[in-house]
């Protein structure tokens, strides 16, 4: 007897997705829900299921309770769990389409292990990488920083964040990003919790501050607007996906 398994299915940035009693979930099955182009990808998930992960080229779908979804957006409809097994599939295939040569010798590279490689020539062993980045919300007695990136897509503003440098510290980075995109000395740094980001294989890092000294002034490379906000008076900002809305929220519902 054939064993089941829930398939992630990727194609260009989107996830396919299985509509079944008005809900949508992840296939499940004993046959891949569409054919591969590709080896397929068995990977042990932090709750002992073992899930099936690959990716296609074409979007073509002949069964119309198939839907193909943005990863992002597939957070609003899917259980969390699934969502974040989701991301974890991504950055493995990611990884893999990344890393078909080795490094040191030019030689094949195959799999070893589920979440690693070998070089077929020398030996070389890789492993996914992760890209650390570290976001703070800083607040100034009854007020919280918030900024808006260039990068951002929507109109709404966010939190202080950058990518952890070789040689960083935590900590240090984050000191460094503040310092670099505010102008502020902030103190008080501490840690409030982290959230993978398979976008493509980030790990974001949450501090929270507050204020010590200086004049804000945006670097504008990397802002475009920026300022202290009152409880009562907030913009726009991220959805409930990211941890720079869990850092708000958190911030909002201290009151």
């Amino acid at each position: 007897m054939s064993d089941s398994y829930h398939w992630y299915v990727f194609c260009k940035g989107q996830v396919l997705l299985h509509k079944e009693a008005e809900e949508w979930h992840i296939p499940y099955g004993e046959e891949p829900p569409l054919p591969m182009a590709d080896g397929v990808h068995g990977l042990t998930m932090s709750d002992h299921e073992t899930v099936k992960t690959y990716s296609v080229d074409r979007e073509d779908l002949q069964d119309n309770s198939y839907e193909w979804c943005m990863l992002r957006e597939s957070f609003h409809r899917l259980p969390r769990a699934d969502y974040d097994k989701a991301g974890k599939c991504s950055e493995i295939l990611y990884w893999d389409s990344t890393t078909r040569y080795c490094g040191r010798c030019g030689g094949r590279m195959r799999m070893h292990t589920e979440i690693s490689k070998r070089c077929e020539q020398c030996g070389t062993e890789i492993w996914p990488q992760v890209s650390p980045a570290v976001i703070c919300l800083i607040t100034r007695d009854d007020k919280v920083l918030l900024v808006r990136s260039r990068t951002f897509r929507g109109n709404y503003y966010g939190l202080v964040a950058g990518f952890v440098e070789t040689g960083e510290s935590l900590e240090s980075a984050m000191l460094r990003e503040i310092r670099e995109e505010t102008g502020l000395e902030v103190c008080n740094l501490r840690y409030f919790d982290s959230q993978p980001w398979p976008y493509p294989c980030g790990l974001m890092v949450g501090f929270t501050a507050d204020y010590a000294s200086g004049e804000l002034h945006l670097q504008y490379e990397e802002l475009d607007r920026g300022g202290w906000f009152t409880r009562d008076n907030m913009p726009a900002v991220p959805e409930r996906m990211s941890i720079a809305r869990r850092l708000i929220d958190h911030w909002l519902d201290k009151e």
